[in-house]
């Protein structure tokens, strides 16, 4: 067997490999088991993780002015919030009796540092509650604001009501939430339950009462007091009061005394159950009421494994289901996630195939045999490094692959072809082989390097858009640098078994004394001794490239390719919730029938909830309405916005809308 050094002594890793090929076949295995297994166990989703900076708090303060709101609640807590670290900016929306307050920490925070600042949040608030008038229902805090659904569902039925919707949702949830790889299952959508008293104020004065005495007796039949417990020697038993308030029922037999008078209340009152009136928000689909459930996955779990599983409990859930009650679904972040690695799939074998193409016409299909062996090499590394470096696949790592696929089958190419034009100038296959690291191989790791640190400004950029795509210049430089190191370890040895000797060893042939060549070399001469012309060529095309960028159509993002449509409905402030449920339910009976839509999502008193991370989404907002029309492809999208864009300029000036994807 030859040695691993060339003739000056220096160590040659590609001669090195060729020496030891068992050593070169179980790091081929090892590579291929490490990238099969790294990429069945890497976790999937539609969208990179990053560490949302958006804090929500709320407050209620019923019967309050919006002066009273903004004076005595928002801007004692906004003044505070000032003091909060790493704060960015903080706004805040006031309405009569209510306020919600946003803030966001800045770009350049660290994770860790967030979550501190979101305790500060809570902490500095708490420090000044005594400052908050009494009566004040929170102030409530939600730092989970960036949760995203990754599966959307709606419960709905022709006739059934909230509460009984509620219930099967309830059921759902809870076999949701024992669903390996579910993180959360939260219900959406549904109507509180209250009871409600209705008296004549003259009834009340007959009888010598007030509404302040009926509430002072339903407050004291419900309170609970310490009873204490008797022990008897053997057991302790624990003494109770019953007569608590729970039906509508308990709270007609109430007795009211007014003097020597007692009164029952449901003899002077209509005592009735039903949902909150008016209501704050309300949900549809398809032009029914409906409650939703939405799915949030664990973290490092593969979403299309995790859709699969939620997938078959919510069959096993729909079987026990009564006849009517319909589960529709309105987000699948697993089918997209699908989708995307197709796309990547697809991409892999049209590279592969381009080049195995222009392989075999250049250099015959020994040398394109041996490059298309390295691509999926490469990819098998790549793929394991992820998973070691817990690189999900998502979008940004998704596009991060197919950049790379046109720049990971370089350095191979140029090793096979280095090996093939030695074997033709009579090199012995071994000394052929190694050539090309002792002659290229520190060039292409420059190149490699230089075309890695093009990315760094996407891999260090201290913000929260470079968080979202720093994957892209960590899978970008680990692909590039596996291609290296497998064009120069394992490229030679591939091309050593593969390729054949062109001539007898030691017989030196010019390769470069052929038609082509000749012809190559006499343009290159020509234009070097006319190159005041070449230069001018070289002026005037690149001045008709300048011109000619006017006609390229131009863009900051390329146009969305979902088939979502959010339609937003704004009504003037003051405005009745009823009247938002009923301009959204006059939009929803113009398009039911479309044949474009698949179906209809109604948001009333809010928007859609957060079914993928770009989502813009609105908070809890009465004169405010969303539609999320689902299209069935993207031609069908194309022409629902023109409809509904239509739809929209006939709107009265008190209706604004807008038409979104």
């Amino acid at each position: 067997m030859t040695t691993s050094t060339n003739t000056n002594g220096s160590f040659n890793l590609s001669r090195w490999a060729i020496a030891h090929p068992s050593m070169a076949r179980f790091l081929f295995g090892l590579v291929l088991i490490a990238g099969v297994l790294g990429l069945m166990r890497m976790g999937q989703k539609e969208d990179p993780d990053f560490t949302f900076r958006v804090m929500v708090v709320q407050a209620a303060w019923p019967g309050a002015s919006i002066t009273d709101m903004q004076d005595q609640v928002v801007n004692k807590i906004e003044r505070k919030l000032q003091e909060v670290p790493h704060l960015d900016w903080v706004k805040s929306y006031t309405r009569p009796g209510n306020a919600i307050i946003t803030l966001q920490i800045k770009g350049d925070t660290d994770a860790d540092q967030v979550a501190d600042a979101f305790y500060q949040v809570r902490k500095k608030v708490g420090d000044i509650s005594s400052e908050l008038p009494e009566g004040l229902l929170g102030p409530y805090f939600n730092d989970e604001f960036g949760d995203t659904f990754i599966t959307l569902h709606s419960l709905s039925g022709e006739g059934y009501s909230y509460p009984e919707l509620k219930a099967f949702a309830i059921q759902a949830r809870d076999m949701l939430l024992t669903t390996p790889g579910v993180e959360k299952a939260v219900i959406l959508g549904d109507q509180p339950q209250k009871i409600y008293i209705d008296v004549s104020s003259k009834v009340l004065a007959e009888r010598g009462l007030t509404f302040n005495d009926i509430g002072n007796a339903l407050a004291g039949q419900n309170a609970i007091d310490p009873t204490g417990t008797i022990d008897t020697g053997e057991r302790s038993v624990r003494i109770s009061v019953d007569g608590g308030l729970g039906r509508a029922d308990d709270i007609r037999e109430l007795r009211l005394r007014a003097g020597q008078q007692v009164t029952r209340l449901g003899d002077i009152a209509t005592v009735s159950e039903g949902s909150e009136e008016p209501f704050q928000r309300k949900f549809r689909f398809n032009g029914e009421d409906s409650v939703q459930v939405g799915v949030v996955m664990a973290k490092g779990f593969n979403v299309t494994d995790v859709g699969k599983a939620v997938e078959a409990t919510l069959q096993r859930f729909e079987e026990s289901l009564p006849h009517g009650v319909e589960v529709a679904q309105i987000s699948n972040q697993p089918e997209v996630v699908r989708e995307a690695i197709g796309e990547f799939m697809k991409a892999l074998i049209e590279a592969l195939a381009i080049v195995l193409v222009v392989s075999f016409v250049s250099i015959g299909w020994r040398s394109g045999l041996v490059i298309a062996i390295a691509i999926p090499l490469v990819l098998a590394a790549t793929f394991a490094i992820m998973y070691e470096l817990g690189i999900d696949l998502q979008r940004i790592s998704l596009g991060a692959l197919i950049i790379a696929l046109g720049l990971l089958v370089d350095d191979a190419m140029i090793v096979v072809e280095m090996m093939e034009r030695k074997l033709e100038e009579g090199l012995h296959k071994i000394d052929a082989a190694s050539f090309a690291y002792t002659s290229t191989a520190f060039p292409m790791l420059t190149g490699t390097l230089i075309t890695t640190a093009g990315f760094i400004p996407v891999g260090f950029a201290e913000s929260t858009a470079g968080e979202y795509v720093r994957s892209l210049f960590y899978v970008v430089g680990i692909s590039l640098v596996v291609s290296w190191f497998v064009a120069v370890y394992f490229t030679p040895w591939l091309g050593y078994m593969i390729l054949k000797q062109r001539h007898h060893a030691g017989e030196h042939q010019d390769v470069f004394d052929t038609g082509f060549y000749r012809r190559l070399r006499a343009t290159v001469g020509w234009a070097v001794r006319h190159r005041l012309i070449v230069l001018a060529l070289t002026l005037v095309t690149f001045g008709a490239s300048l011109w000619s960028f006017q006609f390229i159509p131009q863009s900051f993002f390329p146009a969305s390719s979902r088939p979502e449509i959010l339609v937003d409905l704004w009504l003037p402030e003051g405005t009745s919730i009823h009247e938002v449920e009923n301009q959204a339910k006059a939009l929803e009976a113009r398009i039911i029938d479309d044949p474009d839509k698949q179906f209809i999502a109604t948001y009333i008193g809010e928007g859609a909830p957060r079914f993928f991370l770009p989502l813009d989404q609105q908070l809890r907002n009465p004169n405010f309405a969303q539609l999320l029309v689902m299209a069935k492809d993207e031609p069908a999208r194309e022409r629902l916005i023109l409809k509904l864009r239509g739809r929209s300029e006939e709107h009265t000036s008190e209706l604004q809308s807008r038409v979104d994807i």
